[in-house]
């Protein structure tokens, strides 16, 4: 008797598809919603606030922790050198950003380091990649996603700004989040429930240069499950690795030992003008506020308006 064996070489980084790999052969259709959601050609892509009302975002996670068991190694893991940043003659870090740039464009999701917490983020612009955020985090779909860019010059493009340039630049890079409302150029499929966008700068070389690389914005949001701790190290939210094209591993950030580091940035309203509000307390707050009373007050005549809706942006870097 003669025993054919069959082999399905996994593709290392996760990506169906991906140049040069050999991926495992899909498994036969399957019947009801599960075979519609599976690909475009079933159903054109719709936003993520459109799928089927009767499916809950758990089953979504399922579906996509079932699809990353053709990887069960999990993705590839790069090592961010501590203390070099983007210095000339550094390859390790060129290294990365390039092969990190190269999994994004092929419409996966990466888990990179950050000035406050762990994120994971994926192109703004491609709507399938979003999608798949959500199935990471088993989050609702009517939780918004912030956005980050590699320098001032690019928030003009994606939001309608209400305060000066200087208030800007003063507040950011930085541990902030500034809602304004979205321009026509970022992707409608991006938090299309409302008119506001979150946008970030990160003070950490290594996002702002992904950002620029990129050429676009990255939808940007914590490491973990929806819900669950904000994370400070990979090992952290090792249990969604095998979701994840690529990990970026800058080693710890802050302090472990200290709660307040796990709060993300500080989130502030200014989509209305003359008006501002923190919407959520962040790890730096008293630095923000100090920004807040003396950058955007003086320069642009902020008065203070009530908070609004805490916990749509509970998940925000």
């Amino acid at each position: 008797m003669t025993l054919a064996l069959v082999s399905h070489v996994t593709c290392y980084f996760g990506a169906r598809n991906y140049p040069g790999k050999r991926v495992a052969a899909d498994p036969p259709p399957a019947r009801g919603w599960t075979r519609k959601w599976r690909g475009a050609r079933a159903r054109p892509h719709r936003p993520v606030n459109q799928r089927e009302p009767g499916v809950a975002m758990g089953t979504l996670r399922a579906l996509a922790l079932a699809r990353a068991m053709r990887n069960p190694g999990g993705p590839r893991r790069l090592r961010l050198r501590p203390g070099l940043g983007l210095r000339p003659g550094v390859q390790d870090w060129n290294e990365v950003l390039m092969e990190t740039v190269n999994v994004l464009q092929h419409g996966q999701v990466v888990a990179v380091p950050t000035d406050t917490i762990y994120g994971i983020t994926c192109l703004a612009q491609n709507s399938e990649a979003i999608q798949r955020i959500y199935e990471i985090k088993g989050r609702t779909a009517d939780k918004p996603l912030a956005i980050s860019v590699g320098n001032v010059e690019a928030i003009y493009k994606y939001c309608k700004v209400t305060v000066s340039d200087q208030v800007l630049r003063d507040l950011l890079p930085g541990p902030v989040t500034l809602v304004f409302k979205r321009s026509d150029d970022l992707n409608k499929d991006l938090n299309p429930f409302t008119d506001l966008v979150g946008v970030r700068i990160p003070k950490h070389p290594f996002m702002q240069k992904l950002a620029q690389l990129c050429g676009e914005p990255l939808a940007l949001t914590s490491a973990n499950v929806s819900s669950h701790t904000s994370t400070l190290t990979p090992e952290e939210f090792k249990d969604i690795w095998p979701l994840l094209g690529l990990v970026v591993d800058g080693g710890p950030i802050g302090d472990m030992t200290d709660p307040e580091c796990r709060l993300g940035s500080t989130v502030v309203n200014l989509a209305t003008p003359g008006k501002y509000s923190i919407i959520r307390p962040g790890c730096r707050i008293l630095w923000t506020n100090l920004w807040v009373v003396t950058a955007c007050v003086p320069l642009s005549g902020l008065t203070q308006k009530t908070a609004i809706e805490l916990d749509d942006w509970a998940d925000c870097m």
